[in-house]
C-alpha cells in the first residue's frame, strides 16, 4: 500500500489552537500546523519519513529476517510525490517559525540531500550539518555495501537574514570542557529501557531516536519556556526531552496507536529542577555593572588600593568610580593597561581588592550584584 502524503491545501482553515506545555495532536502535521498562529515557535525538530524505498523483507544471508522499517508511511510511489510532501510540511512549518527560530530535520542518504535542496529552494538559510556518529549500527548484513554507521542533521534559520536565533555556544563549550562543540556527534542508538515496547515485547516504533540526541538538539538551539514543535512525532522523543527541559512542546501524530504511547511517555516526565536549567550567562549577555557600582554600593570603600595579582602595581580608588595610578586617573581598564604598557587590559580581571582571606578579583564583587540581579 503506497499513502499520499502531500498535506492539507495552503487553503485550509486555521483555526487556532490553545494548548498547554506538552501537547499531542492527532493529524496530519500539515492541516494542524495550518491552525497554528504564524510566527509563533521557537524550534522545529523534524524527524520526517527517510522514504528507503525498501522492495520487500530485508535478510540476513542466513535467511533470517531484519527487523527493518517497511511501514506505510515510509512509502511513497515517487521520487517526486516525496518532494511534494516535503515541500509541503517544510511551507507550513516554516509559516509559524519566530523570525528568530531555527529548524532541526534528520535523515538518512535517502533522503537528506533531497530535504536539503528542498529547505534552500524554499528559501530557509543552512546554518550547519551535523552528523550523528551511531557508536551501535546495525550491520550491513550482506556486505555489499558499507555499515551506514551515521545520519545527517540539518539545522537552518527560517531566512537568509534571521538574526537572534539561539545558538548556547559557551554553555556547549563549558559542557565539552571547554573546546568548541563539533559537528560530528558520538551517540548510541535508542537501546535498554529508553526503547518503548509494547505488550508482546516488540519495539513500538522502528526509528525511534536516542534521548540524548534530542537533548543535545535542545539545549544547544532552545532555551528554557520556548515552544518546540515536532511535525512527526511518533513515539514522542522529543517532547520527552522538551518537557525534562522546561521546554513547551507541541507534537502532531497521524498513528493513534504512536501518539497513545508517546502521550503516556511524556506524562510520566518530570522536568529537571529550574536551578539545573537556567541560561549560561556569559559575559558579553550578563547585564553591565559600573566599578562605580561598587563604590557606591560600600562594596569597595574610597581610598581603597587596587593592586595587581603580583602586587607590583596599586592604584586608589576615588570617590567617584575612577582609580588614580600615581597621577594619572582614569578606568580600572585605562590604568590597568597604563600599569602594563600595554594597549588594553579587562580591569576586572586584574585588579583586586585586599581581604583578611588575601586578594580577591574586584570582578568577584561584581559578580555579586549581577547574581542579585538575576534573582531580582
Amino acid at each position: 500500500m503506497v499513502v499520499s502524503r502531500r498535506g492539507a491545501s495552503a487553503k485550509a482553515p486555521r483555526t487556532q489552537f490553545e494548548m498547554p506545555s506538552s501537547h499531542i495532536v492527532v493529524g496530519d502535521c500539515v492541516a494542524e500546523m495550518s491552525k497554528m498562529q504564524a510566527g509563533s515557535v521557537d524550534l522545529v525538530f523534524a524527524d520526517p519519513p527517510y522514504n528507503l524505498q525498501l522492495k520487500g523483507d530485508l535478510k540476513r544471508p542466513d535467511e533470517s529476517h531484519v527487523d527493518a522499517v517497511n511501514n506505510d508511511w515510509d512509502k511513497f510511489s515517487s521520487f517526486a510525490a516525496y518532494d511534494d510532501f516535503t515541500r509541503a510540511w517544510l511551507l507550513a512549518a516554516r509559516r509559524i517559525m519566530k523570525p528568530s527560530a531555527t529548524i532541526w530535520v534528520i535523515g538518512s542518504y535517502h533522503n537528506i540531500f533531497r530535504v536539503g535542496a528542498i529547505m534552500q529552494d524554499l528559501g530557509f538559510w543552512v546554518l550547519n550539518d551535523i552528523v550523528w556518529r551511531k557508536t551501535n549500527p546495525m550491520p550491513n548484513f550482506r556486505g555489499r555495501r558499507f555499515t551506514n554507521a551515521h545520519e545527517t542533521m540539518i539545522w537552518a534559520a527560517r531566512d537568509e537574514n534571521a538574526k537572534g536565533y539561539t545558538f548556547n555556544y559557551e554553555a556547549l563549550k563549558a559542557a565539552n570542557e571547554d573546546v568548541q562543540a563539533r559537528s560530528d556527534w558520538l551517540i548510541p542508538l535508542c537501546t535498554g529501557d529508553e526503547r518503548l515496547k509494547g505488550g508482546d515485547g516488540k519495539k513500538v516504533h522502528p526509528t525511534q531516536k536516542p534521548e540524548g540526541l534530542l537533548a543535545r538538539v535542545l539545549l544547544s538551539s532552545s532555551k528554557p519556556g520556548d515552544l518546540v514543535v515536532d511535525p512527526f512525532n511518533g513515539t514522542g522523543t522529543t517532547g520527552a526531552v522538551a518537557k525534562r527541559l522546561g521546554r513547551r512542546y507541541v507534537g502532531f501524530e497521524r498513528d493513534q496507536t504512536y501518539a497513545t504511547a508517546a502521550e503516556a511517555r511524556i506524562a510520566a516526565i518530570e522536568p529537571l529542577p529550574e536551578a539545573t536549567l537556567a541560561p549560561f550567562m556569559t559575559a558579553r549577555g550578563a547585564p553591565r555593572v559600573a566599578f562605580s557600582e561598587l563604590v557606591e554600593r560600600g562594596m569597595i570603600v574610597p581610598g581603597t588600593k587596587l593592586v595587581d595579582s603580583k602586587k607590583k602595581h596599586a592604584a586608589l580608588v576615588r570617590a567617584d568610580g575612577a582609580i588614580m595610578l600615581g597621577d594619572k586617573v582614569g578606568s580600572i581598564h585605562r590604568m590597568g593597561a597604563l600599569a602594563q604598557g600595554a594597549e588594553a587590559c579587562n580591569g576586572w580581571s586584574f585588579w583586586h581588592v585586599e581581604t583578611m582571606k588575601g586578594l580577591k578579583l574586584i570582578d568577584e564583587l561584581r559578580a555579586e550584584i549581577r547574581s542579585e540581579m538575576a534573582a531580582g
